[in-house]
């Protein structure tokens, strides 16, 4: 499943299908749970060995770096990663695409 990348992301062109590769990666191999907190905002809870953290943070700062719209946040619980993603109003579409990987991620993952 991919989603429209944005006129804002400077991640080159052939890059692109790459990067959601690595979140649909992500999603398919860790993801627990995702909550869209609100239209701005989502959470994915993810469980994995102790380096998710260590994936997740890596990730996510590749992605800020070519989509400064994106802000993340990284917070390893005793169990768990838990992602939080938001955007700005004008970017909600973006995190549609990214909430719609994830169900899928989990739709999968439920068979």
């Amino acid at each position: 499943m991919s989603f429209e990348v944005p006129g804002a992301c400077t991640l080159p062109t052939a890059a692109q299908p790459l990067r959601q590769a690595e979140f649909a990666a992500l999603c398919s191999t860790y993801l627990r749970e995702h909550e869209r907190l609100s239209p701005r905002h989502l959470r994915l809870v993810l469980a994995g060995d102790e380096g998710l953290a260590d994936t997740v943070r890596d990730l996510a700062a590749r992605e800020r770096d070519c989509c400064s719209f994106f802000d993340f946040t990284v917070t390893p619980t005793l169990q768990d990663v838990v992602l939080d993603v938001e955007v700005p109003e004008a970017y909600v579409g973006v995190l549609d695409g990214l909430s719609a990987l994830a169900a899928g991620a989990n739709q999968a993952g439920s068979r």
